[in-house]
């Protein structure tokens, strides 16, 4: 990581925006083990931290803007014991990270998108399953999430148009709640 954050300030000579993603598997209960919980945990959480430890060395004196990757799913979602449980750790450590380094002018969000189309998705069997098509159903915008609807999202926050806004969640679910 620390190799990562040296190039991007070789190459681009400071750092202004760090977004930390992360993985998902869903899971029923009795699925669930040990290694599948330290995985997730490991990237979506320790990862978070660790990113986000490493980024705050590279940002210039104007400080930056972190945007963490959550979930509407931190609220719970069937089958997502794991997945909820990290993006929930998420939100919190957003709270927690954008008190502590507003003082230093960097900025600490987060995006909880709803169903987006992906890779994942796709590999996941999700798109053009019944699971899709529910989602479709209680989204008031009439279907899923494209990466464009999650990326304008991020460029907002990483713009000057957002300096007043650090500590939020952002929901991008086409109002699914």
């Amino acid at each position: 990581m620390r190799r990562l954050f040296a190039e991007t300030k070789k190459a681009f000579d400071t750092l202004d925006v760090l977004v930390n993603a992360g993985v998902c598997k869903f899971l029923p209960l009795e699925e669930i083990t040990e290694d599948e919980f330290h995985r997730e945990f490991d990237i979506n959480v320790l990862g978070t931290l660790l990113a986000t430890k490493e980024a705050a060395k590279h940002f210039g004196p104007n400080g930056g803007s972190v945007i963490n990757i959550s979930s509407i799913a931190s609220a719970g979602e069937a089958q997502a014991a794991i997945y909820s449980g990290t993006k929930g750790a998420v939100d919190a450590i957003t709270g927690a990270l954008a008190a502590e380094l507003g003082p230093r002018n960097i900025r600490v969000n987060s995006i909880a998108p709803g169903e987006v189309e992906t890779e994942g998705t796709h590999s996941a069997g999700i798109i053009g399953s019944d699971f899709e098509k529910a989602m479709i159903a209680r989204t008031p915008l009439g279907r899923i999430g494209q990466p464009d609807d999650i990326a304008r999202v991020a460029v907002f926050l990483a713009s000057d148009d957002s300096a007043w806004l650090t500590g939020e969640r952002l929901t991008a679910a086409g109002g699914y709640r």
